[in-house]
């Protein structure tokens, strides 16, 4: 997290819509909100296409709007890239649980409470962009490990969700995917 914030901005952001969505939907239907389709992707490529978009993230939390809010209640570049980034860590965290454990029980993540928390909006544009790279290739890195008997090791969340690590790296994907696209990257 960056701590070099402006002195002057100890006002909270204004206010998103949580979101409340399951979206563990995306593995079985298409989103049509950025196109992502699970079924189509590999899980040992996934490593791969996590290493492909870090120049994208990048440039688009180097953009000079990178700070700016698109519409009222929606979050900036910069907003998505450091969500993006605890993504990256959050679900490198769940794949290694999963890959070294038995059916894992994953810690709660509220990334809402996370972005305020974190105050994801003072953040710098550009140190989450080395940030977010570095969780990128942990991440990758991460996956490049899970042996080839381990894609179908399960873990679960709180609300009782079950994941296999092949389903998981979906899922992931897909955010990372579809916050691109809510950023135009």
């Amino acid at each position: 997290m960056d701590t070099d914030r402006p002195a002057e901005a100890t006002e909270l952001p204004p206010a998103i819509v949580p979101d409340a969505k399951d979206w563990t939907w995306v593995l079985q239907t298409r989103c049509p909100e950025c196109g992502f389709a699970a079924w189509d992707v590999e899980p040992t490529g996934i490593a791969g296409t996590v290493r492909d978009l870090i120049p994208r993230w990048t440039a688009a939390l180097h953009r000079d709007d990178a700070r700016e809010r698109p519409a009222p209640g929606v979050w900036s570049t910069l907003e998505y890239g450091a969500h993006v980034r605890d993504v990256m860590r959050v679900f490198g965290t769940r794949v290694r649980l999963m890959v070294e454990q038995d059916d894992p029980l994953f810690d709660d993540w509220d990334q809402d409470a996370t972005a305020l928390a974190d105050r994801y909006d003072l953040q710098d544009p550009a140190v989450v962009a080395d940030e977010l790279a570095r969780a990128s290739s942990a991440m990758a890195d991460r996956l490049d490990a899970v042996p080839a008997d381990g894609w179908d090791r399960t873990g679960r969340r709180s609300n009782g969700s079950v994941f296999t690590v092949r389903t998981l790296t979906r899922y992931f994907l897909h955010d990372v995917v579809h916050h691109l696209d809510d950023v135009n990257a």
